[in-house]
C-alpha cells in the first residue's frame, strides 16, 4: 500500500527523460544523506513535487538497482569508514534494470568531503579478465583488481529527482535489501528510506530547507557499510552504533531471509 501510494503521488511531477539528465550528473560533488521512513515518504514527495522533476526510464519512475561492492580480503575500504578515515575509496559493479546496463564504477572522497566517481560500461561478468577494467583499475584505484572480491550485494528501488534549475539531484532509495557474499546472511529493511542531496556548490535547496522544516536531520552513512554491519556480527562497527539505534528507531529488520 506504501509504494502504491508513492507511485500515485509521483504521477504529479513533471518527468525528465535519461537524456535530459546528462547535464546534472553531478560526478564530482558534495553529497548529503537523510534517513526517513517509509510511511513518511509520500508526504515529503507531496511537497516537493511544485520544485522538482522525476527521471522517468521506458515509463517508469521508480527504478530498480542493483550492486555488488568489491573489498579486499581485508576489507580495507570498510575499515577505512569504520576507522574515520576521511580520504576513502568505494569500489562496486551497479547494475540498472530498467535500461539493462551495468558500470564498473570506483567512487573516492577527498578530505574536504567531495566525491568524485569514474566508471566504464561492463559487458562481461568475468570482469577480471576484462583488459580494459584491469587497466582502469590500476589507473584510478588504490586497489589491484586481483586483490578484490565481491562482499556486500545490494537490491533496491530508487527516484531520482532533479530541481527546476538543474542545480542538484536528489536519490530516494527504498525497499532495500543486502546479501553478505561471505556469510550468507541477508537484510531487509522494507521501511527505511535514504535520501542523498547531490550538489556541485552550495546552491540554494527546497529539499534540503523541507526536510529541516521536517525535522530530518543529515546522517552520514553509507549502504556498503550499512550492509556489512547488519550481515556481519563479527565485524568491528563501533563507530556506526549511534547509526543503528537511529536505524531501529525508524524500521523492523527481517534477519536470516533471502532477498
Amino acid at each position: 500500500m506504501v509504494e502504491k501510494k508513492i507511485v500515485e503521488v509521483l504521477g504529479r511531477f513533471r518527468p525528465i527523460s535519461l537524456e535530459q539528465m546528462v547535464s546534472v550528473r553531478l560526478m564530482n560533488r558534495t553529497d548529503t544523506k537523510f534517513l526517513t521512513s517509509s510511511d513518511r515518504l509520500a508526504t515529503i514527495l507531496e511537497r516537493m513535487a511544485a520544485d522538482y522533476y522525476v527521471q522517468e526510464i521506458n515509463g517508469n519512475r521508480l527504478s530498480r538497482y542493483h550492486t555488488t561492492y568489491l573489498d579486499t580480503e581485508r576489507q580495507d575500504m570498510y575499515l577505512a569508514h569504520q576507522n574515520g578515515r576521511r580520504q576513502r575509496e568505494k569500489i562496486r559493479i551497479r547494475d540498472y534494470a530498467d535500461t539493462r546496463q551495468s558500470f564498473f564504477e570506483i567512487k573516492d572522497k577527498d578530505n574536504k568531503g567531495r566525491t568524485s566517481k569514474v566508471r566504464l560500461p561492463l559487458h562481461t561478468l568475468n570482469y577480471t579478465q576484462d583488459e580494459e577494467i584491469r587497466e582502469f583499475t590500476r589507473t584510478r584505484s588504490r586497489f589491484s583488481l586481483y586483490e578484490l572480491y565481491p562482499c556486500i550485494e545490494t537490491d533496491f528501488k530508487r527516484i531520482t529527482l532533479v530541481n527546476q534549475k538543474m542545480t542538484e539531484r536528489l536519490t530516494i532509495d527504498l525497499s532495500l535489501c543486502f546479501h553478505n557474499c561471505r556469510t550468507g546472511t541477508a537484510q531487509k529493511l522494507r521501511e527505511m528510506v535514504i535520501i542523498e542531496l547531490k550538489r556541485d556548490g552550495n546552491h540554494a535547496s527546497p529539499a534540503k530547507d523541507l526536510l529541516a522544516a521536517l525535522h530530518i536531520r543529515p546522517i552520514h552513512i553509507s549502504k556498503y557499510c550499512l550492509g556489512s554491519v547488519l550481515t556481519d556480527p563479527k565485524i568491528k562497527h563501533n563507530r556506526f552504533k549511534s547509526k543503528l539505534i537511529q536505524i531501529n528507531k525508524l524500521t523492523r529488520c527481517t534477519h536470516g531471509t533471502t532477498c
